[in-house]
């Protein structure tokens, strides 16, 4: 303590000076903001120019997008001028999906021409066929863009994330995870606890919620506001901020009704995200 010139001794108490002198920052930094966006199947029943106009009056800048809004296979002519639009607006279609995939590598290789067109870095996908990861890995690394494996029930062949991390496994780490938040929970599972399982292999997170109800045959779920159903939202949302998780939760819902009516799901989201 002796060398340390007077001059500074007088200008800063002894444990910030200290910690000025090692380079160390101040203990518990504030957690970043978690990013909310949308998936567009939220917003089905609108057209391209419509989901535009929602996002700008919704203010949620990061988009989604399903085939209906943004087809990775449409005229390359269509594909420019939505891009066009969007770039305008200040809007950001950071993924798009699930998309579908196919055992022709050739097929493939067209999502990823899109996806590099459009500046994407990351693809949503629910292969038909677990083959059809051969081609998406050669197509991960040659294009360095990501992959987001999606699950839906445990029926699906995605529902079990032990089936999941099984693939992970054996893959590049460019092939990771779309957590839907909602159907994880329907499939039996905490989505805090599955996210933590991923170790760092979830890339994209739909922000959904479910209540499930049981009956004689096959349990049954159903979507209901953010916040109001069965999902441990709170505790994924802890786990994120844990560890820094730097995605995009893309509100979403399966619900018929919330899609006729999307303005409150999204502004109730929304809020719920800013409240917890």
């Amino acid at each position: 303590m002796k060398n340390i010139p007077t001059n500074l001794a007088k200008l800063a108490p002894l444990p910030l000076l200290l910690l000025a002198l090692l380079g160390a920052a101040p203990a518990n930094p504030k957690a970043a903001d978690l990013t909310v966006g949308i998936q567009t199947w939220t917003l089905r029943e609108l057209n391209f120019d419509q989901t535009v106009e929602f996002a700008l009056k919704h203010n949620v800048k990061h988009l989604q997008m399903i085939a209906k809004h943004i087809d990775p296979m449409g005229p390359i002519e269509e594909t420019r001028r939505k891009k066009g639009i969007l770039d305008q607006k200040g809007l950001i279609c950071y993924t798009f999906g699930v998309a579908g995939t196919s055992l022709n590598h050739e097929e493939n290789r067209k999502l990823f021409e899109f996806a590099k067109f459009m500046g994407i870095k990351l693809i949503i996908v629910e292969p038909a066929d677990f083959k059809i990861f051969d081609s998406l890995e050669i197509l991960a690394k040659e294009y360095d863009i990501k992959v987001g494996i999606h699950n839906h029930g445990i029926k699906s062949m995605y529902g079990n994330p032990l089936v999941v991390r099984s693939i992970l496994k054996h893959r590049d780490p460019r092939i990771g995870v779309c957590l839907d938040a909602g159907w994880v929970t329907a499939a039996g599972f905490d989505a805090a606890k599955v996210f933590k399982e991923y170790e760092g292999r979830v890339f994209d997170i739909h922000l959904k919620d479910k209540l499930i109800k049981k009956t004689e045959g096959d349990d049954v779920s159903f979507d209901t506001q953010i916040g109001e159903g069965k999902t441990n939202l709170k505790g994924l949302f802890a786990e994120l901020q844990k560890s820094h998780w730097n995605g995009v939760m893309a509100i979403e819902t399966d619900s018929q009704d919330f899609a006729r009516k999307p303005a409150d799901f999204v502004t109730t989201a929304v809020r719920f995200v800013k409240e917890n």
